[in-house]
């Protein structure tokens, strides 16, 4: 049967210019910029409420390690202006709350379908439409076919032998129950210590009876130094959100970067670089020197800052030394931002499986 053939069979179906799958933050964003240039559109989301990654990834510690003021939309000075987030580093829940808030104000609703999956999206060459079905039985012809889905959208669990036969809870940081889990009392594995479990094994440790956490590839972690919003700050950030997003078009942040390289100071010079923007918290700890991800003798004056510093946390310096990435240069691997992170591993309740 060919694609002509396909949608006879398919009463009548809606049109619409476009169908957009996903309400994150390209989804919202999608629909908002197709109403302005007069492209009706319908959006099928899975999950029951706009939020995307933000909807799902409640695990505990689950925040942006992207500065509020950079992590937000910028195609309205209203909502920039109105907006105020609560600390520098805004947690799910806040960011669930502004993407729910950008909904409401510009009545992007009325063209969502929450709780709502596409089953498929056919492509007719006769019509040059596409035919997109969903698990609720809407049938859509549209010009357009819109992915937003995004990159995280599909939960991985590790591919261990026996998984299913595990007798105990299992959880994935991307799909974490609504209604949260709890700890208290718990043996809890953790399995991964990339960007989410840099975030959550701190928290868990807290809650838990015990926690063992299995590493394969030890992080480069810098410190958040998270705190709430400075007042002067974000008045900073409203008077010059014009300039700072147009720097951020140019180079892609709003961070502070810098015109010369690492070997090009004392080491005296850089000690007190990498110590200030340590001391100072987030990724802009990786734009000391403009040539860190360039020069691999640079690089190495920054991964062995921050190895130095994982040994002076961490007591044990067994498990310092297992916490130190030593096969990979900083930054060819996602740097991640944590609190609390290292400190962690001196917690007695606390053991790392390195595997």
């Amino acid at each position: 049967m060919g694609c002509a053939d396909l949608s006879q069979l398919i009463a009548a179906p809606r049109h619409v210019d476009a169908v957009i799958v996903g309400a994150g933050f390209a989804g919202l964003y999608m629909l908002y910029r197709l109403r302005a240039i007069g492209i009706s559109a319908q959006v099928f989301e899975a999950a029951s409420d706009v939020g995307g990654v933000w909807f799902w990834n409640r695990y505990p510690g689950a925040r942006c390690d992207v500065e509020s003021a950079e992590y937000s939309y910028s195609f309205s000075d209203a909502l920039q202006q109105e907006w105020r987030w609560t600390e520098r580093f805004a947690a799910q829940p806040e960011i669930l709350a502004y993407l729910r808030h950008v909904a409401e104000r510009f009545d992007l609703r009325r063209d969502i379908a929450l709780e709502t999956r596409v089953v498929s999206a056919v492509f007719d060459e006769t019509t040059d439409r596409w035919l997109v079905r969903t698990d609720r039985g809407d049938v859509v012809s549209a010009r357009f076919c819109i992915m937003a889905s995004g990159s995280l959208s599909v939960a991985r669990l590790p591919d261990i032998p026996g998984i299913a036969d595990f007798a105990g809870d299992i959880h994935h940081t991307g799909q974490w129950p609504l209604e949260g889990v709890e700890l208290a009392g718990k043996r809890v594995a953790v399995i991964g210590t990339g960007s989410s479990g840099v975030q959550s094994i701190p928290l868990i440790a807290e809650a838990a009876a015990e926690v063992i956490v299995f590493q394969r590839t030890a992080s480069f972690v810098v410190p958040a130094q998270n705190c709430a919003s400075d007042p002067a700050t974000v008045a900073n950030w409203a008077a010059n959100y014009p300039a700072l997003r147009a720097r951020a078009k140019q180079v892609g942040t709003f961070y502070e970067l810098s015109d010369h390289g690492a070997l090009d100071v004392t080491a005296a010079e850089r000690d007190a670089e990498y110590s200030r923007r340590w001391q100072a918290g987030g990724v802009n700890f990786v734009h000391a020197y403009n040539d860190i991800y360039l020069d691999e003798a640079a690089n190495d004056t920054a991964a062995d800052f921050v190895r130095a510093r994982i040994r002076a946390i961490v007591a044990d310096p067994a498990i310092a030394e297992r916490l130190c990435p030593t096969d990979y240069p900083l930054g060819t691997k996602r740097i991640c931002v944590g609190s609390q992170y290292f400190e962690t591993y001196n917690r007695a309740n606390v053991t790392l499986v390195d595997i």
